[in-house]
């Protein structure tokens, strides 16, 4: 079964994109800016670095595509870093429960600007990855059409969220530390 969901936001944040990449690519903190990431550690590697290895503890709600048997709750996940390219590009990949990367890949990507950076995020999933599989196993074609419709526009949403409330960290960061005279 071959499914592609691709979903992008971006946002324009008052600090440079190296100041901006030190935040994003912190896995561990993005529990301050995840809808469904509560935080976790680097398992596996330099973190941050290429290879290295994440184990995120994520939660989520009931009312999230609440018809479908999606995952509920806690429950972790391990993704490793694919792309880590300081001021510039941080993407991820989903492991397997074996420790396989998937073709599902969480992107951050900044572009200087003036008085700061763009910073895009972006979700790819080229092929449904384990637990997507095993969330469908029992729908029909129409269910499935139905689920992966109503996933992307979570996943879009979240995205939306995700980097509203990474600019807000970055501003309280930079509003939190001393000005030097």
């Amino acid at each position: 079964m071959q499914h592609l969901l691709l979903a992008s936001a971006e946002i324009f944040v008052p600090a440079t994109a190296e100041e901006t990449y030190s935040v994003v690519s912190d896995l561990p903190r993005s529990g301050e800016w995840s809808p469904e990431c509560v935080g976790g550690e680097w398992v596996l590697g330099e973190p941050a670095a290429v290879g290295s290895v994440f184990r995120g503890e994520n939660v989520r709600k009931e009312d999230v595509v609440s018809w479908a048997p999606v995952v509920r709750g806690r429950w972790h996940t391990e993704s490793e870093v694919i792309v880590a390219d300081p001021g510039r590009s941080f993407h991820w990949a989903m492991r397997t429960n074996s420790g396989e990367k998937q073709d599902s890949v969480w992107a951050f990507e900044l572009e200087p600007a003036q008085g700061g950076c763009v910073l895009t995020h972006h979700f790819r999933m080229g092929r449904a990855t384990e637990g997507i599989l095993n969330i469908t196993a029992e729908m029909d074609e129409a269910q499935k059409q139905r689920f992966f419709r109503e996933w992307n526009v979570k996943i879009e949403q979240d995205l939306e969220s995700t980097l509203h409330r990474i600019r807000d960290v970055i501003v309280n960061d930079r509003t939190a530390r001393p000005q030097l005279p």
